[in-house]
């Protein structure tokens, strides 16, 4: 049996926390959160991160951070939005044997879950000028989903599912 990890990309508000945990529950595997790994490291919140340190100190926690969660085998693990951002990280991710499940939403209902999350703007930056708007999710989608799609083995459209629902689908594609 090989030692694979599991490893949820998308953008921020797909549910790769949430439904990364109930996986992990279902598969009898632990669960690690990159973004909480990278808090705990550098003692600040993602938001402090970027305002006093700059975006490329993050993605240097964050690069640093997916290396250690890839080292841990059979694991479920939740990645930023944007670790696919670094060459270094897809490698990573695409190692043999890991299974890498893209959560798909549509920027609409992103949009809404990130607003209802009352954490969002608290610990998160907004990453460009148009600040957390449907727009700056349209956008970043449109960079980096054909980065997601580099690296995915399988894709779930996860707009109008609840996490159980997720979580029976992605245990089908593994």
């Amino acid at each position: 049996m090989m030692r694979m990890s599991i490893f949820l990309i998308g953008y921020r508000g797909s549910g790769k926390t949430t439904i990364g945990r109930k996986l992990a529950d279902r598969l009898w595997q632990k669960f690690v959160d990159v973004d909480e790994m990278i808090v705990a490291k550098a003692g600040k919140s993602i938001r402090e991160i970027f305002e006093q340190d700059g975006e490329p100190a993050f993605r240097d926690l964050e690069e640093q951070a997916v290396k250690e969660a890839a080292a841990m085998p059979e694991h479920v693990v939740a990645l930023g939005g944007g670790s696919v951002l670094r060459e270094a990280n897809r490698a990573v991710m695409k190692a043999e044997g890991n299974k890498v499940i893209y959560l798909k939403c549509t920027p609409g209902e992103l949009h809404k879950r990130i607003h209802a999350d009352p954490q969002t703007a608290e610990m998160r930056p907004s990453l460009t000028h148009l600040g957390g708007s449907v727009e700056e999710i349209e956008k970043l989608l449109s960079d980096r989903e054909p980065l997601y799609r580099q690296v995915m083995t399988g894709e779930l459209d996860v707009t109008y599912l609840t996490p159980e629902d997720a979580v029976v689908y992605i245990v089908r594609l593994l």
